[in-house]
C-alpha cells in the first residue's frame, strides 16, 4: 500500500493527538486481509484518479503547444542570403520579389504559403544596389546603385533594356518608378532627377538640398513629388513644370521615409528620432500633427489600410498604429537586427521587411481589414501597453492568449 508521507508528517506534528488515538490507529493498519484489501484497493483507486487528473493537465497543455506547432502556415518562410539585402520589392501582380543586395545583385523569388525559391539572379550593379522596383505593369524592374547607374531589366527574360551609367555626379540614394519608361532618382548630396527612358539625357535635374534624398513619393495624379531627406526639409516638386514648388521648415532630425493615407489627402513622414509628422498633401510647408511612434529612429514604412501604417527600423519591431485617430496597435513583427526595408505584396495579403542579419522575413496582414473597422475613438488608449502587444502575425504570441483555452 502507498503510504502518503505528507500526511504522515502532519500527523506526528499534531500535539493533540492521544496515546489511544495513535494505538487505534495502529489497529486500524492491522486490520483483516479483507478489510486490508478493500482498503488498498481503494487507495489505489484515489491514485489512479489524481494521475489521471495531472495526465488530463498535461494532455491540454501538450495539446496546446502541439496545436500552435500543428497550425498551417499562413505566410511564406524567411529567405536566407549571404549578403546584405539593402531593399525589397514585389512585383505587382505575381508572387515574386525582387531582393536588391549589396554586391550590386538583383535575386528574384518566388513565394507561397510552403516555400520560397530563387528563380533569377541578375548581375546588374558593380557596387551596392541601394534601390529596386517594378513599374505598374510588373514588365520592367528598375534598379540603382551606388556606382550611380539606372537600369531598365525586362523581368521575364532577365535581359537588360536600358542603362544610364554615370547618371548622377555622386551616388544614388533613391528610385522612384513613375510608369514603364519614367523614374525619378535622388543621389547622396541632394540632386534630384527626371529621366525617361527613351531619351538619352534627363528631363530636368534640380538640386534641392545639400543632404541625401532618403524618400520620394507622388499621387495618382503625379503633379507634385515630395522628397525628403537627410537635410530635415520636405521638398515638393511640380513635376509637369520642372520647378521646386515648396520646401517645409528645417526639422532637427532627418526625415527618413514617407507613406500617402485618406485617399491622398494626408502625407505621413517619418523620422530618425521616431517621431511621425502629418501633413496635408499640397500643404508641404508645415505639418498639421506629430506624434512619438517609438523611441528609435524610423526607417521604412508602409501604408496598409487608408487609416493604418507598419513602420521599423533601429530597434527591428514592425509596429502597426492607426493614424485618425493616433492610436498604437501593437508589435507585427519582429528582427533582431535594425530593419532596411518594407513592402506589401499585390494582394495586400503580406509585408516583407529585411533586416541587417541578410534574411528577409514574411508577414500575414490580412487580419488587419477587420481591425481598421473596429477602432473605437472613445477609447482611452494605454500606449504603453499597445506598444507591447503582439499582434496575431508577431513570431511572439502573448501568454494571456497563448493559454486563454487552458481554463
Amino acid at each position: 500500500m502507498t503510504v502518503d508521507f505528507r500526511d504522515f508528517d502532519k500527523d506526528l506534528s499534531d500535539d493533540s493527538i492521544s496515546s489511544s488515538d495513535a494505538e487505534t490507529d495502529i489497529n486500524d493498519d492491522n486490520m483483516s486481509s479483507s478489510g486490508g484489501e478493500d482498503g488498498e484497493e481503494q487507495q489505489n483507486d484515489n491514485n489512479q484518479d489524481e494521475n489521471h487528473d495531472n495526465s488530463d493537465d498535461e494532455d491540454e497543455v501538450v495539446k496546446a503547444i502541439k496545436a500552435e506547432k500543428n497550425k498551417p502556415r499562413d505566410h511564406p518562410p524567411s529567405i536566407k542570403c549571404d549578403d546584405f539585402i539593402v531593399d525589397i520589392s514585389f512585383h505587382p501582380s505575381k508572387n515574386i520579389i525582387a531582393l536588391a543586395n549589396i554586391v550590386g545583385d538583383v535575386l528574384l523569388y518566388e513565394y507561397s504559403n510552403d516555400e520560397t525559391k530563387l528563380v533569377n539572379t541578375l548581375e546588374l550593379h558593380t557596387k551596392a544596389c541601394r534601390d529596386v522596383e517594378f513599374d505598374n505593369e510588373g514588365l520592367i524592374m528598375f534598379s540603382t546603385a551606388k556606382d550611380k547607374a539606372i537600369i531598365a531589366t525586362d523581368v521575364e527574360t532577365g535581359k537588360l533594356k536600358q542603362c544610364f551609367e554615370n547618371a548622377h555626379e555622386d551616388p544614388i540614394y533613391k528610385l522612384l518608378a513613375l510608369d514603364s519608361n519614367k523614374v525619378v532618382t535622388g543621389d547622396d548630396s541632394g540632386t534630384v532627377k527626371l529621366w525617361d527612358m527613351r531619351k538619352q539625357n534627363a528631363i530636368f535635374s534640380l538640386k534641392i538640398g545639400e543632404d541625401y534624398i532618403s524618400d520620394m513619393i507622388t499621387s495618382e495624379a503625379q503633379k507634385y513629388l515630395v522628397c525628403c531627406g537627410g537635410d530635415g526639409t520636405l521638398t515638393s516638386i511640380d513635376l509637369k513644370g520642372s520647378k521646386i514648388y515648396t520646401s517645409s521648415e528645417q526639422y532637427e532630425t532627418e526625415l527618413t521615409c514617407m507613406g500617402l493615407f485618406r485617399s491622398e489627402t494626408k502625407l505621413l513622414v517619418g523620422s530618425s528620432v521616431g517621431k511621425f509628422y502629418l501633413f496635408n498633401w499640397k500643404e508641404f510647408g508645415l505639418h498639421s500633427d506629430e506624434y512619438v511612434g517609438q523611441k528609435h529612429s524610423i526607417q521604412c514604412m508602409i501604408p496598409i489600410t487608408q487609416n493604418i501604417v507598419i513602420s521599423s527600423g533601429e530597434d527591428g519591431i514592425l509596429r502597426a498604429a492607426h493614424m485618425f485617430p493616433q492610436r498604437q496597435l501593437g508589435i507585427v513583427g519582429q528582427h533582431s537586427l535594425p530593419v532596411e526595408a518594407l513592402d506589401i505584396s499585390h494582394d495586400g495579403r503580406y509585408i516583407a521587411s529585411c533586416s541587417h542579419d541578410n534574411d528577409v522575413k514574411f508577414w500575414n496582414i490580412s487580419y488587419f481589414e477587420s481591425i481598421d473597422t473596429l477602432i473605437d475613438v472613445n477609447h482611452k488608449q494605454n500606449k504603453k501597453k499597445d506598444m507591447i502587444n503582439n499582434l496575431p502575425s508577431s513570431n511572439i504570441k502573448n501568454a494571456s492568449d497563448f493559454f486563454s483555452g487552458l481554463v
